[in-house]
């Protein structure tokens, strides 16, 4: 796949180059060998790549793994372990961890059952450049769900039902031990299923409209609201993504709690203040930056798209849910907002703490006049959007596939749930119904 299709309304064939150049990372274990075989007898062992598994020990510090998450690319986690010489998972370090201790450290937001003495303490020693070891924070920033477990024999099946219920990950172990040999992400098996599966073609030529995904109603913030909103909604709601819209409810952006490593440095924590769509701005610029071409937002989908389109552009664009759009009205802006244009350096906010508290460095943003700032408008793609009706996310399609396999997964929601409740600190300032994907 090279590129975004146009949404098909009938056969599969029209996605046919997709099928035939599926995109690829430069690790995917996906092999010939798995076309042609039936999905059900395919195991965990056969899709994972055993050389995307970081591990890090319970005394490393914070920024050490920080900088490894960010810089270790899929599955998105980094697994702790006791020491060095064994292969045992006793906890990860995600980006949703990353969100949290940001949140943290920087006043934020506070556990709501943490002693506050404990707070303190990580507090005076993050201000004193002192390293803090993950056995320290962990229990500080909350844990989302359980961890979900299989064994490398164990065969597809039971991991759609698990994805279906509402996990975002499987650890794989080794069979009869708790050696962690792989990963396995949604989004990896739903690229399994748009490589090789063919028996779910009948549901990838109908609309998302004909099989009722996508409307339910969705959390999501205005492009005028501070980035602090953002995060603090991610945090509290146990989500990974939010749609920005403009003043009307167009989608103009997307921010993710992967974009949380752009906040790592003590220079960009100014960009707290700024706005959503600023901050969209510096998403777009640095990616520009590492793929070297232009990035536009392209996290949209319409009630009208197949669900092969819909895959498709998860697919291609490595996301984890699609904002589900009807036209886009006219007028569409939002209140100015700071440009990336330089501008004299602006002094750290007062809740700015060292660079070693903050992971990695990156680059100085600071806001600019709001005089010379953009619009909503001038954000490249911004006018292929529309209003936001509803979200699907790879939950739902692999809780579709497992129901039309015969399969029984859970409720997606209780896991959304717990998700939710386990969260750390107080709930924050909401802009639309709770609805999380």
């Amino acid at each position: 796949m090279r590129g975004i299709p146009p949404s098909p309304r009938t056969q599969r064939d029209q996605f046919s180059q997709l099928v035939n150049r599926p995109p690829t990372g430069p690790h995917d274990p996906a092999d010939a060998k798995l076309s042609g075989r039936p999905w059900s007898g395919i195991t965990t062992g056969e899709i994972i790549a055993p050389e995307e598994v970081r591990f890090v020990e319970a005394n490393t510090s914070v920024e050490t793994a920080s900088k490894l998450l960010t810089s270790s690319g899929a599955p998105n986690v980094v697994l702790i372990r006791e020491h060095k010489d064994t292969l045992t998972a006793i906890g990860a370090f995600d980006y949703d961890d990353l969100n949290a201790y940001l949140c943290l450290v920087t006043g934020l937001a506070s556990p709501d059952n943490a002693p506050e003495e404990d707070i303190k303490d990580v507090l005076l020693r993050a201000r004193n450049n002192q390293l803090i070891p993950l056995s320290d924070i962990k229990y500080l920033l909350g844990r989302k769900e359980p961890p979900a477990f299989l064994e490398d024999t164990d065969t597809l099946p039971r991991a759609v039902e698990i994805f279906g219920s509402g996990y975002h990950r499987i650890i794989v172990r080794k069979q009869g031990t708790t050696e962690v040999v792989g990963v396995l992400s949604q989004l990896r098996l739903v690229r399994f299923f748009w490589e090789h599966v063919t028996s779910v073609d009948t549901l990838n030529t109908r609309t998302l409209k004909d099989l009722e995904l996508g409307s339910q109603p969705v959390l999501s913030i205005n492009g005028d609201q501070p980035l602090r909103d953002a995060l603090l909604l991610i945090l509290h709601q146990g989500i990974s993504s939010l749609p920005v819209l403009d003043s009307h409810k167009n989608v103009v952006g997307n921010i993710s709690h992967v974009d949380v490593k752009l906040l790592t440095s003590t220079a960009s924590l100014p960009l707290l203040d700024s706005t959503c769509i600023h901050f969209i701005t510096v998403i777009l610029s640095e990616r520009g930056m590492v793929d070297g071409k232009d990035s536009y937002p392209v996290f949209h989908v319409t009630p009208f798209s197949t669900l092969a389109h819909t895959v498709a552009k998860l697919v291609a664009t490595r996301s984890h849910r699609m904002w589900i759009v009807d036209t886009p009205s006219p007028g569409s802006s939002v209140p100015p907002s700071p440009s990336l244009k330089p501008s004299a350096t602006v002094p750290p906010s007062p809740t700015s703490l060292s660079n070693n508290v903050i992971p990695t460095a990156g680059p100085p943003y600071t806001p600019a006049s709001p005089s010379v700032a953009p619009s909503a408008m001038t954000l490249p793609g911004s006018v292929l959007s529309g209003h936001l009706m509803g979200v699907i996310s790879l939950t739902d399609i692999l809780n579709l596939y497992a129901r039309a396999s015969g399969l029984s997964p859970h409720d997606p929601e209780e896991t959304r749930r717990r998700r939710r409740t386990s969260s750390i600190g107080t709930g924050a300032r909401q802009t639309a119904d709770t609805h999380t994907s």
